[in-house]
């Protein structure tokens, strides 16, 4: 297996267009071995370069956890993004090479749960893909709630009925009723646990009717689909540790901008979420421009707390403990 620096080199075995907006890649070894193990809800990062530019972008592994002859991922082209959807789709093709990153979970099942519910929306389908096949083998218990925007939508969707039956309940946008989120999580059996992967919209309704119904957080888990990384206004901001001061360009991260500059910076998500690349502010004078999930109000307020791997800043003087 080709691996530097928790890099893993791999040959896209295979491309298939599943809706108009996404394509799914097979990735295997350069040398036909098995790649590193992972659990349901695992991503990738992928390494995208593209010219002047390099991209990192995180994708759910969408094949069996009990199968590592090949990954699959699920790429959706956002039209209005940075552009490292869109090179994956209108640049690489079957037989071309790319570079990943060692699997992450941020989006684990929870080992004890009694029942499983799952609610996606487009895209937000693909962590659950292999969560439900690690539970199908396990023989325990789930449900899947998907709604989509219309049948040329649905294929993902078909696919999981076809293998799962009547675990699956598929709602296309025009053809039948659409999801009521709320009759979905009610009388739920004590100790069950909902997963919910897709449009905020849905995350937060999800949220607000679980904790209408009684749920606790504990048993409530979700994740964002964002394109990594952020838009903005360029700004400085000062490395405390490494004695330098970066410029960070509109259509860069703190993150990228730093990772450019050869000095590395923790991550995992690259999105907001994980918590992983949290950062100290030092000194600041002016205001921060918060865009991650993972602070709390608390924190955001304090102007202590800054994530580099989306959050911006609107400050004359910035610096961080990097």
């Amino acid at each position: 297996m080709s691996s530097h620096n928790g890099i893993l080199k791999v040959r896209v075995a295979r491309i298939e267009t599943l809706t108009p907006e996404i394509k799914r890649f097979t990735l295997v070894d350069l040398e036909g071995k098995h790649l590193p193990a992972f659990s349901g809800g695992s991503h990738v990062v992928v390494v995208i370069d593209d010219a002047d530019s390099t991209y990192r972008n995180a994708y759910s592994l969408m094949n069996s956890p009990y199968d590592s002859s090949a990954y699959q991922i699920a790429v959706r082209r956002v039209s209005e993004g940075r552009g490292g959807s869109r090179f994956l789709h209108s640049q690489v093709k079957e037989g071309d090479l790319l570079q990943i990153m060692q699997p992450a979970n941020l989006f684990p099942l929870a080992k004890h749960a009694r029942q499983h519910i799952f609610i996606a929306g487009g895209v937000g389908i693909t962590p659950v893909y292999s969560q439900l096949d690690e539970l199908h083998l396990k023989q325990v218990d789930f449900e899947l709630h998907l709604a989509v925007r219309g049948p040329e939508h649905a294929t993902l969707g078909l696919e999981l009925q076809a293998k799962y039956g009547k675990h699956v309940h598929l709602y296309v946008d025009g053809q039948g009723p659409r999801m009521d989120i709320r009759q979905v999580l009610a009388q739920r059996p004590l100790g069950s646990h909902v997963y919910v992967c897709g449009p905020d919209s849905m995350i937060d309704d999800t949220i607000d009717s679980a904790h209408a119904l009684g749920w606790t957080d504990s048993h409530i888990h979700y994740e964002r689909f964002v394109e990594q990384g952020s838009l903005g206004e360029p700004f400085s901001v000062t490395l405390a540790r490494q004695g330098v001061t970066l410029e960070v360009a509109p259509d860069q991260s703190l993150l990228e901008a730093a990772e450019k500059a050869g000095y590395a910076v923790p991550y995992l998500c690259r999105g907001g979420a994980c918590g992983y690349c949290e950062t100290t502010v030092l000194e600041i004078e002016g205001e921060l421009d918060h865009r991650d999930d993972w602070l709390s109000e608390e924190d955001k307020l304090s102007k202590r707390k800054f994530m580099p791997c989306v959050s911006r800043a609107n400050c004359s003087r910035l610096v961080v403990d990097l």
